[in-house]
């Protein structure tokens, strides 16, 4: 017994040999930590400082909606560039603009009259950079990482998000509410000059010889390569239908009332990252999946169900854990994707698929959140809840069963995988031996 409890937690042990072997990997990771603290503080700061400057409900809605725009737009063309373009530069450049615009935030938040237009222009100009720099930034990793580390690599990267998600909007809210505005912008603004420090040592990665210019031709190559793969296009389709049908963040402060728990309403929203960041932390066993399209199922139909039991939740604390176990199965889901992407997608279009993976998953939730608003009114938070879990497990089993190359995806056996591996190990070989 002994010895199996030993096997266990060798498993769950989190696998550090992409920090240990990879140097550009440690510099990027360190710099994510940093940036990911001050973003996650301005994320809480724009709309408390919209809110103070107008009052308004609706004022504070429209950020989202201001941002919606670059993000589409910048996440396709941060995806062409990644693949033409030297990924170190993009990555550069983008963070130095995202330090021009923290610095902008912090000027405007210390005027005697600060302007609620500049928080949206900034804040628009800032998350179309932002979605610029994302597809450089996950793209990078297939060249910075082992092919056999990837799965690790995903985990560490889920785990640095969660920790940020969880710990910095509460130090943006403790900010913002003691100091003001200015402060919380300030302390992000620092942030990204550490983080180019970091960025700064990053060896140049130059595209491939034969790079396509970045041009609509280019968007429309990867979009083609995209639907031509069957297992990739799952990838995508699952994780939009989980979050479609089955998020439903937009319904806290409701169900805080309703429980008669206001002041347990920040819990609700950091729960799904503290399932999540467990989920990271003890995620050292994801390594040894090689079948990553069921897995990405039998997450995404798990997130469904958790979030199905959070309409029986008859209190706070057991609707908490209902969400923090959500939040567990859709980072198991983002883990398995994350490692087919970069295990099996061609370095010369990995950027392109990027940002179209951005596109992905980082609308399903703004739709979701529609949704759950839409079917609340309609029959109430519970309701929404309960259907909108029970149809997301009934569109991902739907889609898995309708997707046979997806569902059956293996690591070990898939023709895209085995040929980015021999690719990387081709590399391995022509660099020890010039």
């Amino acid at each position: 017994m002994l010895r199996g409890l030993k096997r266990l937690l060798r498993h769950l042990v989190l696998d550090l040999s992409p920090l240990r072997d990879s140097r550009d990997y440690r510099l990027l990771f360190s710099s994510g930590v940093i940036t990911m603290f001050g973003t996650m503080i301005t994320m809480v700061t724009i709309p408390f400082q919209v809110k103070e400057l107008t009052g308004s409900y609706l004022a504070v809605g429209l950020v989202s909606l201001a941002e919606f725009v670059p993000m589409v737009v910048c996440g396709l063309w941060g995806g062409a560039i990644a693949d033409s373009l030297d990924r170190r530069k993009i990555i550069v450049l983008s963070e130095l603009g995202l330090l021009i615009t923290s610095a902008a935030l912090l000027i405007n938040a210390l005027l005697p009259d600060p302007q609620v237009w500049v928080v949206y222009v900034v804040g628009a100009l800032a998350t179309g950079i932002a979605c610029l720099q994302r597809p450089s930034l996950e793209a990078v990793l297939q060249q910075v990482v082992k092919h056999e580390q990837q799965s690790a690599a995903a985990v560490l990267s889920s785990l640095r998000w969660n920790f940020g998600a969880i710990a910095a909007p509460a130090l943006g809210g403790l900010l913002v509410s003691a100091f003001g505005a200015a402060a919380a912008y300030g302390v992000d603004t620092a942030t990204f000059v550490l983080s180019l420090a970091l960025l700064w040592p990053i060896r140049s990665l130059p595209p491939a010889a034969d790079a396509a210019p970045a041009s609509l031709k280019s968007l429309v190559e990867g979009v083609r390569y995209a639907v031509g793969r069957r297992d990739l296009m799952g990838t995508y389709l699952v994780d939009m239908a989980a979050m479609v049908f089955a998020m439903g963040t937009a319904l806290f402060p409701f169900l805080a009332d309703e429980l008669r728990a206001p002041q347990a309403l920040g819990l609700l929203y950091s729960a799904a990252a503290v399932g999540a960041l467990i989920a990271s932390l003890t995620g050292g066993w994801t390594a040894r999946v090689q079948r990553h399209g069921l897995g990405v199922i039998v997450a995404a139909v798990l997130w469904g169900a958790a979030v199905a039991l959070c309409a029986l939740a008859p209190n706070i604390w057991l609707l908490i854990v209902c969400i923090a176990l959500a939040g567990a199965a859709d980072m198991i889901s983002g883990i398995f994707r994350m490692t087919m992407w970069n295990q099996t997608i061609p370095p010369e279009l990995r950027g392109r698929l990027a940002g179209i993976e951005l596109l992905s998953y980082a609308s399903g939730p703004m739709l979701g959140n529609t949704r759950a608003g839409l079917m609340a009114d309609l029959g109430g938070t519970r309701f929404s809840l309960g259907a909108g879990g029970l149809l997301c497990v009934a569109a991902v089993l739907g889609l898995g069963s309708t997707m046979p190359k997806f569902r059956r995806y293996d690591a070990r056996t898939d023709e895209h995988a085995l040929a980015e591996k021999a690719r990387r190990q081709a590399e391995v070989t022509t660099a020890s031996h010039p």
